[in-house]
């Protein structure tokens, strides 16, 4: 019966063992599929659609091969083609069935032609990330539908005609190593039932001897050894312990074989080959965010933002040493921009002139980015300066007018260390814009500027006075400062022979709202302030002895007339919603001389 179950065992192990090799060879699938797109290679960009990408589920390797600059980068599929709305592209998508098409895609839209001609996709706002390698590049993926592959070499130059992409397949085998390894152990308990056998099979063949009968009074006398009696002795002999030894080598000889098949079975068995427990993590509350039904998606993520701000740093710190204008109108624009020629005119003339604050490009505390999938785009940041010796908190209101420009700063000032900000949507929800008209708000966007600067020129008696948060509002403080020291400085030297004036007004600059989640917004909007001295006696002169700013702006240092100095303030607001009981708040700022001129 030991033979039996021996071969039951045997054919079984032989079973599993061999179901398990199969497995890990002949019906082992592919580890992944692919497509190959061959393009006609006349266009300078190739666009590969979300859909393509996403026909095979799990990560996707896009592999470009081309002969000299190879570049991709990923995006929105709407952005993507907003930019390329100018520019013939060769479009590459997947039909119904899963078979690749490419098909050419003509303009949409006119613009200029050679700045469409020789436009450079390298580091574009737009994009998600980028990838530019020589010859050959090869980057994994995880996009969603909705998302697209830009392709191109250098914008001018067709684009590279041989791309591919890849998708993992998972060939993995969990029961390969099971089925082997319970395998070998069924064939070791074959084995042992086998040598079972043959030992009871030898046992039963050894001859049968019986003792001698001995009378019942007598006992058996131990005397004169078990020959004399006629017992035969069962001490072990050298024929019989030659014939343990031969059987032991033959079990090992046997047993051994076995082990090395169940061990180099094992060693070839992968992780892929034995199934996965994975720990079960109990999932942890988190808050819940409920995304209106329709609204468009952020116009950036966060990763987006961070490169941009650096890029604005950057740009704006190579302008700043070089005092070049031109190169700062690439990141800033309106009284951002406006700040910094005056700037750079003053510090070429005044070698002393302090140079304006520069623009952290680490960290990015806050992302606000507006939803919407049309241009113009803003975006609102902040960040903190990560120099300990200077430590300042920016304020930044960026717009993208176009698909093709980047973000500009438009208004940049600084929060206060005790300015508490109003609450806001999370980056990847997004904040909508505020029109300037707004009656939502408990003053509209285009108001919020003259009815500060009325507030500036008339104090309490502003009819706006109980509107805004005077008594913790750092700037009013400061404008009044600067008013009194101006006065007393034209008195020192000109009392009696000279006046000075203050006045306000709304700046030129559009304002720029966003919405915060109590329904009130975060309101940017531009003030001038300006001083007028001018002498009160007909034989009189204002001098610019002690005003070399002013001197070099206007390129006289005297005037019978006398002078106006202009500043510009960019100021950041809270502005409740309508029926709030809460009062405008002053959030940050940043003042600066814009423009002097001698008086008509």
């Amino acid at each position: 019966m030991r033979f039996v179950w021996a071969v039951v065992a045997f054919v079984i192990a032989a079973v599993m063992i061999g179901a398990g090799i199969a497995q890990r060879t002949v019906f082992q699938g592919p580890s992944e599929a692919s497509a190959t797109v061959q393009t006609e290679g006349t266009s300078a960009y190739t666009l590969v659609d979300g859909a393509l990408l996403t026909s095979v589920p799990g990560a996707q390797t896009l592999r470009v091969e081309g002969d000299g600059e190879v570049f991709a980068a990923y995006g929105r599929t709407a952005d993507m083609e907003a930019w390329l709305a100018d520019v013939p592209y060769t479009a590459v998508t997947v039909d119904g069935e899963g078979v690749v098409q490419t098909s050419e895609v003509q303009p949409t839209v006119t613009t200029s032609s050679a700045a469409a001609a020789g436009r450079s996709p390298v580091d574009s706002d737009l994009w998600l990330d980028e990838y530019e390698q020589t010859g050959t590049l090869s980057a994994t993926l995880q996009l969603p539908s909705e998302m697209s592959v830009l392709i191109a070499s250098d914008g001018t130059a067709p684009a590279p005609a041989k791309i591919s992409v890849s998708w993992p397949i998972d060939d993995s085998t969990p029961w390969a190593g099971p089925l082997i390894v319970g395998g070998g152990i069924v064939l070791l308990v074959g084995l042992v039932l086998y040598l079972l056998g043959i030992r009871h099979v030898r046992r039963s063949r050894r001859p049968r001897r019986k003792g001698l009968p001995l009378p019942v009074t007598e006992p058996i006398s131990m005397v004169g050894g078990a020959e004399a009696k006629g017992v035969i002795s069962d001490s072990p002999g050298r024929r019989g312990s030659r014939g343990r030894g031969v059987l032991g080598g033959r079990r090992a000889l046997i047993a051994l074989p076995a082990l090395g098949v169940s061990v180099a079975l094992l060693a070839g068995c992968s992780a892929d080959a034995w199934p996965q427990f994975a720990a079960q993590e109990t999932p942890s509350p988190t808050p819940t965010v409920i995304v209106p039904e329709g609204q468009f998606p952020p116009a950036v993520t966060e990763a987006q933002a961070q490169r941009i701000v650096s890029r604005v740093s950057s740009t704006v710190a190579q302008a700043d040493a070089a005092l070049d204008a031109t190169a700062a109108a690439e990141r800033l624009a309106g009284p951002a921009l406006a700040e910094r020629q005056t700037n750079y005119t003053l510090r070429a003339a005044i070698p002393d002139r302090a140079t304006l604050p520069a623009i952290p490009a680490e960290p990015v505390q806050i992302v606000l980015p507006q939803t919407t999938g049309a241009w113009p785009r803003t975006l609102m940041t902040v960040v903190e300066s990560a120099d300990a010796a200077t430590p300042t908190t920016t304020i930044m209101m960026m717009t993208q007018e176009t698909p093709w420009d980047e973000y500009k700063a438009s208004y940049v000032g600084n929060l206060e260390a005790s300015t508490n900000l109003p609450e806001l949507a999370a980056p990847y929800v997004g904040a909508t814009q505020v029109p300037p008209d707004s009656s939502f708000l408990v003053l509209a966007p285009e108001k919020v500027a003259a009815a500060y600067a009325d507030i500036i020129n008339n104090g309490q008696n502003s009819a706006s006075w109980s509107t805004f948060d005077t008594a913790n509002d750092l700037l009013l403080s400061a404008i009044q400062d600067n008013k009194t020291t101006r006065t007393d400085e034209l008195n020192q030297t000109g009392a009696g022979t000279a006046e000075i004036s203050f006045a306000a007004s709304a700046g030129p600059a559009t304002p720029i709202a966003l919405a915060t989640l109590d329904t009130g917004a975060i309101v940017a909007v531009n003030v001038y302030e300006s001083d007028t001295a001018k002498p009160t006696n007909a034989d009189a002169v204002i001098k610019l002895d002690n005003n070399p700013a002013v001197k070099a702006l206007t390129g006289v240092d005297q005037s019978a007339t006398g002078f106006t100095t202009t500043y510009s303030d960019q100021v950041f607001f809270y502005v409740p919603s309508q029926g709030s009981d809460d009062q405008i708040r002053l959030l940050g700022y940043r003042s600066s001389l814009l423009e002097a001129k001698v008086s008509p």
